[in-house]
């Protein structure tokens, strides 16, 4: 389990003494830490553990709020803005809250989901590490406004094969009440274990009468149900006056070298707040360094490959092959992936096998189908370049050349390829307006496909929703696959990886040709044509795939058109014209 450590909650007290403490303002005293540890089970049996023959749960995602608890006298002492995500796909299944006064008593209270004006606020002004920002919880409907208070996706027996179900539980009516009656002391460290019971959220449930899906919209009789048996779902299994250490890392920017100058990229507040590595500020200095190593023929070797060989700005920093060429004109494995707003990614790679992106930039360049140079070679070569030593010089205040160094001035050059102005933007801050057919297009990307509830989309926002346009997750899209290339299971050795790919983000998507992982789709056209009719299933396929009938959700022509419309209003001509560069700011 992983503390969710991001949130704070200042229990306020009871009105009589408001006179005496400014609201929110009670102080947090070493101790008075609450912890609510949440087991997901199946059978009494923990979720990842559990098998069952009738469904088993890929995604359970949720948010908290509203932390209180109830004295002996009845009355209840509430948090102040508590907010927790949690996760069980990744074990995130803790939050916490401070500041708990002394005294004793008999229940606890809390929320799934967020009040109204916070699930109307914009989203983006969360830190990075708050659990409603839109990059930890994946949770914001960026199309409709508002969160998804929880996410329950998963697979099920049908007829002999697997279908798919994706219930998301969200808006002001869908808002669960969790009270459970336990006995305890305040004023001192406590942690209180409680059980979800996933077969009490399920309970009355059936994928075919009940339906695969719901998006809360009004008067779903689906989702009221899942909320009257999620809030009954939770049960107190005990109780310790003790907390138990999580791993802290330090989070202050290191100090900027000797002669450098602080440069602050341009990034807007429609995308969520960014959190950039804290030891490795950027320079003016560090992000032309990196620029140019970016382009410079000595990485490869044979001296006739950069990293702009592969990744060609005006196309969005892709490559036109299917499968890029390395320096002795070897073939590659898969398609290289575009480079922008690689600040907001987490994990890196078709498959993620690189956790960063310092870790990933020296990975093309030891790759035998690639770069194929070796990094004491690399640095040898620029070592022996006055200029270049001079530079890195100016970039980290002496002239050392290091594999660090190297990977860090890469690093510092790819965080500021910001692309945020495409079409759809400025129609989003209402400066241009898209043609009848990208709204149509813009519809059809936004709404869920669910004929018997009388809504024909083509449930892209799933897997590419917000204003990035992605999500994190590595997904199985249903393609055919090879016996050579089995996805995200490479890395993780998980056959339920198998098949599954990074999730890229749309934009500048008309700009990226070839598509998917191997390339193998060269239009628009072909990538719309297989969501509408080509997904395979496989026993991995995404949920939000599976739930779709058997012969895909048969789009017709005209919305087709539409939606290649509308992502074509997702290019960037700033971004794809131009000098490698993105916008910035210096801040002096």
């Amino acid at each position: 389990m992983r503390l969710n450590h991001d949130q704070r909650s200042f229990f306020k007290l009871p009105a009589g003494l408001l006179g005496v403490f400014m609201m929110g303002m009670l102080p947090t005293v070493q101790g008075q830490e609450l912890r609510l540890e949440v087991t997901p089970l199946h059978m009494n049996e923990p979720l990842g553990a559990a098998t069952t023959k009738a469904a088993r749960v890929t995604r359970l995602d949720w948010l908290l709020s509203g932390l209180a608890l109830q004295r002996e006298d009845g009355t209840w002492v509430e948090s102040r803005d508590w907010f927790a995500y949690l996760s069980a796909g990744s074990g995130r299944l803790t939050a916490q809250g401070s500041g708990i006064p002394a005294g004793r008593y008999r229940g606890v209270r809390f929320r799934i989901g967020v009040d109204e004006a916070t699930n109307k606020a914009d989203p983006n002004l969360h830190a990075p590490d708050h659990a409603l920002n839109p990059q930890v919880n994946g949770l914001h409907w960026g199309w409709q406004g508002g969160y998804i208070f929880m996410a329950l996706e998963g697979r099920f027996q049908n007829g002999g094969k697997e279908d798919g179900f994706s219930y998301h539980i969200a808006n002001a009516p869908q808002l669960m009440t969790v009270e459970l009656p336990v006995e305890f002391i305040g004023g001192r460290p406590l942690t209180l274990a409680l059980d979800l019971d996933m077969q009490r959220v399920l309970a009355g449930i059936d994928f075919i009468t009940d339906g695969t899906s719901t998006h809360s919209r009004e008067g779903d009789a689906l989702a009221a149900k899942l909320k009257g048996n999620m809030e009954q779902a939770f049960r107190v299994r005990g109780l310790s006056y003790d907390v138990y250490q999580t791993p802290v890392f330090a989070s202050a920017p290191a100090p900027l070298p000797s002669g450098t100058h602080a440069l602050k990229p341009a990034m807007t507040q429609r995308f969520p707040q960014v959190k950039l590595p804290a030891d490795n500020p950027l320079t003016e200095e560090g992000v032309a360094l990196g620029r140019q190593l970016f382009h410079d023929t000595r990485l490869s070797g044979n001296g006739t490959q950069s990293c702009a060989s592969c990744h060609d700005q005006s196309r969005a920093f892709a490559d036109a092959r299917r499968f890029s060429l390395g320096a002795q004109q070897q073939v590659g494995a898969r398609n290289a992936m575009p480079l922008f707003n690689l600040a907001w990614q987490q994990g890196f790679f078709w498959d993620g096998r690189a956790a960063t992106l310092r870790e990933q930039v020296l990975m093309p360049i030891q790759d035998k189908r690639e770069m194929n140079e070796t990094l004491p070679n690399v640095i040898a070569k620029l070592s022996a370049d006055a200029g270049c030593a001079a530079a890195f010089k100016r970039a980290f205040g002496s002239a050392e050349i290091t594999a660090e160094r190297i990977a860090k001035a890469l690093e510092q050059f790819l965080l500021t390829l910001v692309s945020q102005e495409s079409r759809f933007d400025r129609a989003a801050r209402k400066v241009e307006e898209l043609t009848e057919s990208e709204k149509r297009g813009l519809r059809l990307f936004v709404t869920e496909f669910e004929p018997k509830r009388g809504l024909r989309g083509a449930d892209c926002f799933h897997c590419h929703g917000g204003t990035l346009f992605a999500s994190q997750a590595f997904a199985s899209n249903g393609l055919a696959l090879s016996d050579e290339d089995v996805g995200r299971m490479a890395v993780t050795k998980d056959p339920a990886d198998r098949g599954k790919f990074k999730t890229p983000s749309l934009r500048n998507i008309a700009r990226t040709a070839p598509y998917m992982h191997d390339g193998r789709f060269a239009t628009l056209e072909e990538v719309v044509e297989h969501y509408s009719s080509g997904v395979r299933r496989t026993p991995t396929l995404d949920p939000n795939l599976a739930k779709h009938p058997e012969g895909g959700i048969q789009l017709t022509a005209q919305e087709k058109a539409d939606l290649v419309a509308f992502l074509k209003t997702l290019t960037d001509e700033s971004f794809t014209a131009g000098p490698a560069a993105s916008t910035t700011t210096a801040a002096r």
